[in-house]
């Protein structure tokens, strides 16, 4: 039996739901060959407003959907809502609300400015699937986050939710991207993202750094067990980060016919 026999995917992007990119079609084949390998998986990505809903066929899980989350001292509602990829068997879960989610786009308006409240998103997302997972009763052995915005799920794995049961067993791997923000988060999301079991140790190399894109991630690599690179371009930092952390780290080129790679990856870090 294979040891990352049950994988969550927590992304960005993902096909057809957003137009082709190299994360968007990486985690639209990835759960599809977890799936064709025997495995288990999980999907989860915002429902961003410019996502059809009619098209794709959104619908809203009612047992899933109506918890309420608190950022800075506002009542968040969580809406989770599910769509099949017929030819691929496969179901895909949205993280929806009305604040943040809403508007027809996705980090960015129509002018290229990144929205001001990408911060506030980022951590409503990250909890929201932390909370749904458990929801369903559901145990990840590998938890693969894609994207800056899921970049709070290692610390709030590791950390926040450190006795959980469905969570206490489980590997991070985190993969990295050609891509960034470029305006950093306010310095109010570090009191935002705290939860109980984060202490302010926990949050290096944010909390006294600015958190930009690239301190944002190397957040994420201090708690992940495995980081996979999709590029040799990427901030030089970010290696160097990895490689002084000594997590376990691979670069497999998007360009690749990589499923099989990363599915290899994924036993490699469930097995620490």
């Amino acid at each position: 039996m294979k040891e990352a026999q049950k994988i969550l995917y927590v992304t960005q992007e993902m096909e057809p739901y957003l137009p082709e990119s190299p994360m968007a079609t990486l985690c639209r084949r990835m759960p599809q060959k977890t799936q064709e390998d025997g495995r288990e998986m999980r999907a989860f990505m915002p429902r961003f407003g410019c996502i059809n809903e009619r098209r794709n066929q959104l619908h809203e899980v009612i047992r899933l959907s109506g918890m309420n989350m608190i950022i800075d001292d506002t009542d968040h509602s969580l809406i989770i809502k599910v769509a099949s990829i017929q030819s691929a068997r496969m179901q895909v879960y949205f993280i929806d609300n009305e604040d943040y989610f809403k508007r027809k786009a996705t980090v960015k308006d129509a002018d290229g400015k990144e929205f001001e409240d990408n911060d506030e998103r980022t951590i409503f997302f990250s909890r929201g699937v932390i909370e749904t997972v458990r929801k369903l009763r559901w145990e990840p052995t590998v938890v693969s986050c894609n994207g800056w915005i899921s970049a709070l799920m290692p610390l709030y794995i590791k950390k926040a939710y450190a006795d959980d049961p469905q969570f206490m067993r489980s590997k991070i791997v985190t993969v990295i991207y050609e891509e960034d923000f470029k305006v950093s988060f306010p310095d109010k999301f570090r009191d935002f993202l705290m939860l109980d079991g984060i202490e302010k140790e926990d949050i290096q190399p944010i909390d006294k750094e600015e958190v930009t894109y690239v301190n944002l991630m190397k957040l994420a690599l201090r708690h992940s067990d495995g980081v996979v690179f999709t590029s040799t371009k990427i901030q030089k930092e970010l290696f160097d980060e990895a490689k002084k952390l000594k997590i376990p780290s691979v670069v497999i080129d998007k360009d690749s016919d990589y499923e099989q790679e990363y599915l290899e990856f994924y036993d490699l870090v469930a097995k620490q």
